[in-house]
């Protein structure tokens, strides 16, 4: 098999959760242009719908778009079967991208992205989907990658996986500390435990066919203020934060036989922020 071929997705089949989000179309975009067929998931009725029609206008290829909430092993369990009798077949990648991306009401008069008054139902809430989620269609599907003799898992964790948010980046001036912003705990514990996870479902099923890898991903910009941008590309030794199409290549790679003989790898990719 040449080098080119190695990234061909011809004849198989993806599932992207979170699909409808930000980074979620650029891991479809990436399959679509390698040839896979792909499946979505995501709770969002509305875009997933305007996703479906997006791909279809754009490729000319139907994208299976499913409303699954990740968190509750029946509706899984459902899509999954709804996936076998479009296609025949089970998926053979599985990309965990879903998240929750935490609103905190600016009007309370406390703020509770901060550690000390971080709710513990806000925390049961992003643990459920980020990394709980995670683990169950790792389960649900990974079972049957294994039976077919074959499958790869990648896990979308962060730069903040990898290293602790700088809290600084937060910062506004005139605010005391109590009510400063602060990137949440349940960011840096879900994205590490998605390593975590990572790490065992490498080993767990390596004799049987299916790899898992994770990808560290550098913060998009995506209409940041000048603010916040000359603080953040004063953190990265490349000067700036990642455009929105830079992913997909290191996508295609981890999801392909490109990346054979890699397994339980971090794949961090943050213009090298993690390396200072």
């Amino acid at each position: 098999m040449s080098v080119m071929e190695k990234f061909n997705l011809k004849d198989n089949l993806a599932i992207v959760t979170g699909g409808a989000g930000l980074l979620g179309k650029q891991h479809i975009e990436a399959l679509l242009e390698a040839n896979a067929d792909v499946v979505l998931f995501d709770i969002n009725e509305k875009a997933l719908e305007e996703v479906k029609i997006f791909f279809m206008q754009k490729y000319d290829k139907d994208v299976m778009a499913l409303k699954v909430d990740i968190t509750k092993e029946d509706e899984i369990l459902e899509a999954k079967e709804k996936i076998f009798k479009k296609f025949n077949k089970y998926a053979n990648i599985l990309i965990n991208n879903a998240a929750i991306d935490p609103k905190f009401e600016k009007e309370s008069k406390v703020n509770k992205s901060r550690l000390e008054n971080f709710e513990l139902n806000q925390w049961n809430l992003e643990i459920s989907v980020g990394l709980s989620g995670a683990m169950l269609c790792s389960k649900i599907f990974g079972v049957e990658m294994a039976k077919n003799g074959k499958g790869v898992i990648l896990n979308i964790a962060s730069d903040l996986g990898v290293i602790a948010p700088d809290q600084r980046l937060y910062k506004k001036e005139g605010l005391i500390d109590s009510e400063q912003n602060v990137k949440p705990v349940t960011y840096s514990v879900i994205k590490h435990g998605l390593i975590g996870l990572t790490k065992y479902i490498a080993t767990y099923w390596a004799d049987r066919g299916v790899r898992c890898n994770a990808f560290a991903p550098g913060g998009v910009f995506n209409n940041h203020s000048d603010e916040f941008l000359e603080k953040i590309t004063n953190l990265i030794p490349m000067k700036r934060m990642a455009n929105i199409d830079e992913y997909k290549a290191s996508i295609l790679f981890l999801c392909s036989d490109a990346s054979s003989y890699m397994n339980g790898a971090t794949l961090n990719m943050d213009g090298g922020r993690s390396v200072w």
